[in-house]
């Protein structure tokens, strides 16, 4: 199985399977209160260490919440798959340069492969960590590269007509490289062609709530 980190969901999965980010709104609301009641008091103060501990509060449980979500999740994906194929993405630049940097924070991608990879040893599964470059543009089909906009959200190439949804086509991308990899899947004999910018089938959609109450996204 490939992944993708989603745009629009935490993870879309080339057998077609997307698992939706965890809703962390209440959790951010309430630590944003906690912060502003904490600015409001007097630095040092008995009441000010007080109100610094309600802050501390609040961000733990956003942590453990985004580390409970993560467990479960990995652990369904070792013991379904004997092959897990993922992007080794650089996060920190994408933090920087993102308009939606809390999200990317929220998906915490590699601590999420560190753990793929953790029980993956523990369970027999091979992860493998794949360059993530080109894995949107080029077609799972045929190979060729098409450039498109980051809100375009299907893939749609120019050169064999195949169309499906920009994630999955990804995941389907980053699957092959996994395989590759392993000495699984076939050599690269097409040769990479670049095409001009063009403007699904059904898939599976999972809610993260579903994963954190029955750990994991079939139960």
């Amino acid at each position: 199985m490939g992944a993708d980190l989603g745009i629009t969901n935490y993870i879309h999965t080339s057998k077609n399977l997307s698992v939706d980010t965890l809703d962390l709104s209440d959790e951010y609301d309430r630590y944003a209160r906690e912060q502003r009641k904490l600015a409001r008091k007097e630095h040092g103060s008995n009441n000010w260490e007080k109100q610094r501990q309600q802050v501390a509060r609040a961000k733990r449980k956003i942590k453990r919440k985004v580390e409970d979500f993560q467990h479960k999740l990995t652990t369904w994906l070792v013991k379904k798959y004997d092959v897990v194929a993922v992007e080794d993405l650089d996060v920190k630049p994408m933090l920087e340069t993102s308009q939606n940097a809390k999200s990317k924070q929220d998906a915490a991608w590699s601590r999420f492969i560190e753990l793929l990879e953790y029980k993956g040893e523990l369970h027999g599964t091979h992860v493998e960590t794949v360059e993530p470059r080109g894995t949107t543009k080029e077609c799972s089909v045929c190979g060729v590269e098409t450039a498109k906009p980051i809100w375009v959200r299907e893939h749609s190439c120019p050169a064999c007509g195949h169309k499906e949804d920009r994630d999955l086509n990804a995941a389907k991308n980053i699957l092959t490289r996994g395989l590759r990899q392993l000495g699984l899947g076939q050599s690269e004999s097409t040769p990479v062609q670049t095409a001009l910018p063009t403007f699904t089938p059904h898939r599976e959609a999972v809610d993260a709530k579903r994963v954190v109450e029955a750990g994991s996204p079939g139960a």
